[in-house]
């Protein structure tokens, strides 16, 4: 049944991308990565998926997007079901119904209602039954889940399903609607908090449901109990119903406009990550006037591109490039290492507003000896770069009159400071211990920082990784604290001197404390840390930086691996 799901998933995908119908074969082809594929075949394939889930439909022999029921209707015409449900927990699929309540709304009046407890098949915690007031001994004796759930599907029929929170309900009916028809719910849905948000304009300071029931003056009281939660549900929806007629409003599908969040706006610019190909590469947000807003790099491209409208897990600085974006401009590399280069010298030639650090070695500081304490300063020492000015002074003004040795390293002082510190809390110096606690916290962050980077400033040896061009692989030599040399390394004898090149750049290489250096050394030594799949470290030999050349050549391109979906990457 999942893989039936998912290759729904992908078919609206595909016709969304192509912005009208697709003709089987070559959905198929692309589904299930065929090369060639008959008519009939194809549809045959295709068949169970697109009869099993409602937003498709066949059209001759291509596939398109169907129209939901009712999307279409007048305001006023159209029957509304109204759904509340109590669980045992917030996880679908790990917790269960324990309550259905639903009111039916015609022609905008209150009509039939609907209730039912459900027997979950586990037992309530402690919290669920002081809020709602149900015991385990009333739930042994309810129907079961499959029973229950039936049953409000046939009292909800193709009505217009509303919710307050309704990704929370939706969730919870949609898996065992899954369960039960191996189908999900596809009709048009309406949550009350949204298009309380839309449409009151910040009359009200929160849109919970005793919020906006003590707003609107609702007759039913929200209680924690299914239907009469449904109930004032019901009432506010009419309310808000008439709110949004007074916006112009006139059709289900408006309604459902109104009541879509933002991110759900961003979704309709989706349209604007198709065509992006599966292999590693940057990705350049542009506005209107074509300014780069931000700049990303991922090891899937499209799976990347495409996650930005799917979620509405983004920081503000980037929903707001998503709300400004007109392009997407990316482009590919052999692997991730090349993209994370490639977006580093980026992120520092245009600086996008909406990247949260910005690379700027120009404000990198260092720390400095003068007489017996520390000063920031912007001559490069070994005690440096640091990003943070703020936690560098916090640092410096810890170490005021410390030892010439613990100057030197200052890692030696932290047992000594650690120790003050629990000697002033012990003497109830609370504030006293507070203040020196921070600026303890502030030097181990230093010292754990200097401590990487001397470690990568000692560091010889060449990364190889795969690259687009047929027969040729990429290789970034490190030497000297910092990258000595990159080179792509072509097929034939023409490999080792490009190679042999590269060794003598790395032989002449003096140590460097540059930050634009060191912002390139930590960037490799992540790549150190958890190495993907195409990479190859090696030594500074000739013969080993070939073998691995050859490898990675033959080895092509690095693609993700099939059926998953790479985990999202902080943002730079």
């Amino acid at each position: 049944m999942q893989l039936r799901l998912d290759a729904a998933d992908r078919l609206v995908e595909l016709v969304e991308e192509r912005r009208g119908p697709v003709y089987a074969e070559e959905a198929a082809r692309r589904l299930f990565k065929l090369r060639h594929v008959p008519a009939g075949m194809a549809r045959s394939l295709l068949d169970e998926a697109v009869t099993a889930d409602a937003r498709l439909a066949w059209s001759g022999d291509s596939v398109r997007l169907a129209t939901p029921p009712g999307h279409d209707l007048p305001l006023e015409r159209a029957t509304y079901v109204v759904v509340d449900l109590e669980t045992t927990g917030l996880r679908p699929g790990v917790c269960r119904i324990c309550e259905i309540g639903a009111v039916r709304v015609r022609e905008l009046e209150l009509a039939e209602t609907f209730q039912t407890l459900v027997d979950p098949g586990l037992p309530l915690g402690a919290f669920v039954a002081s809020l709602t007031g149900l015991r385990d001994r009333e739930l042994r004796l309810a129907p079961p889940t499959a029973h229950a759930v039936r049953r409000f599907l046939d009292f909800a029929g193709d009505a217009v399903l509303v919710a307050h929170n309704a990704r929370f309900d939706l969730a919870f009916l949609d898996r065992e609607t899954e369960r039960l028809t191996g189908r999900r719910l596809a009709g048009p849905v309406v949550d009350t908090v949204s298009l309380a948000r839309r449409v009151l304009g910040g009359r009200v300071s929160r849109a919970g449901l005793a919020s906006l029931a003590h707003f609107f003056g609702t007759s039913a009281r929200p209680c924690h109990r299914a239907l009469p939660d449904a109930t004032a549900t019901a009432e506010i929806l009419v309310a808000l119903i008439g709110l949004a007629q007074e916006r112009g409003a006139t059709s289900v599908a408006d309604l459902c406009e109104l009541a879509s969040t933002r991110t759900r706006r961003i979704y309709l610019k989706r349209s604007l990550a198709f065509g992006a190909p599966t292999c590693p590469g940057v990705y350049l947000f542009r506005d209107a006037h074509d300014q780069v807003l931000y700049v990303g790099r991922a090891r899937d491209l499209r799976a990347r591109l495409r996650s930005y409208f799917r979620t509405d897990r983004q920081r503000p600085a980037v929903e707001a490039a998503l709300a400004a974006l007109e392009r997407i401009e990316w482009r590919e590399y052999g692997s991730e290492l090349e993209a994370a280069l490639e977006e580093l010298r980026l992120i520092r030639e245009l600086r996008p507003p909406a990247n949260a650090r910005v690379s700027r070695p120009d404000r990198y500081v260092y720390l400095r000896r003068r007489g017996h304490g520390l000063v920031c300063s912007s001559t490069p020492t070994e005690l440096g770069p640091i990003r943070s000015r703020s936690r560098a002074r916090l640092a410096a003004r810890l170490l005021d009159g410390a030892s010439d040795d613990e100057l030197a390293a200052p890692e030696l002082a932290l047992p000594r400071l650690r120790a003050k510190v629990r000697e002033r809390a012990e003497a109830l110096r609370y504030e006293d211990a507070a203040r020196l606690r921070d600026r303890v916290a502030a030097l181990e962050r230093i010292v754990a920082e200097l401590r990487r980077l001397r470690r990568l400033r000692r560091a010889a040896c060449c990364l190889v990784v795969p690259t687009l061009e047929p027969g040729f692989a990429r290789t970034v030599f490190v030497a000297g604290g910092r990258i000595a040399a990159v080179r792509s390394v072509p097929p034939g004898a023409g490999a080792r001197l490009e190679v042999e090149a590269a060794l003598a750049l790395c032989r002449a290489a003096e140590l460097s404390l540059d930050p634009e250096a060191a912002d390139e050394l930590l960037l490799v030594g992540s790549f150190l840390r958890r190495p993907p799949p195409e990479l190859r470290v090696c030594p500074l030999d000739a013969g080993a930086i070939l073998a691995a050349a050859t490898r990675a050549a033959a080895l092509g391109p690095a693609r993700p691996a099939p059926g998953r979906t790479p985990a999202r990457r902080r943002a730079a």
